[in-house]
């Protein structure tokens, strides 16, 4: 049996506050059922360095088409403190290699909630941020 599918597109940067970097990843869902699916929640860990630097949850955040695919926009936001203890990898080729790991659980008719696990490894620019020139 046909289950859903997803894979992440594309990790980016969102937004840049006082508190936070907000990165952005793509993630395309694919739902081979000609009824649309609940997703529960997004529960997301983002590792830099073989340290968790964000994990959450978002709960609710929709439901995936009926035989078609679904863009999820799914926010990781990183304290600036953390971002700051980054410095020693940023330094060296001021690239943040990435691990980004995101559960989509679903509620699949039958079979209840159903757990997508889709992972991500990359590199972020760092030069495109300017706030990283307050950093060193």
């Amino acid at each position: 049996m046909e289950k859903p599918e997803a894979t992440v597109k594309n990790v980016d940067l969102k937004d840049v506050t006082s508190e936070c970097i907000t990165y952005k990843a793509d993630v395309n869902v694919t739902n081979p059922y000609s009824t649309s699916i609940p997703i529960c929640e997004i529960s997301y860990t983002f590792k830099s360095a073989d340290r968790v630097i964000a994990e959450g949850t978002i709960p609710d955040p929709g439901s995936l088409k009926a035989n078609d695919d679904t863009m999820l926009d799914v926010g990781v936001k990183v304290p600036h403190s953390v971002l700051a203890s980054l410095v020693k990898d940023i330094g060296a080729d001021w690239d943040i290699d990435y691990e980004l790991n995101i559960i989509l659980t679903v509620d699949l008719p039958i079979f209840g909630n159903f757990n997508i696990p889709v992972n991500s490894k990359g590199r972020l620019n760092s030069q495109r941020y300017p706030v990283y020139s307050d950093l060193n």
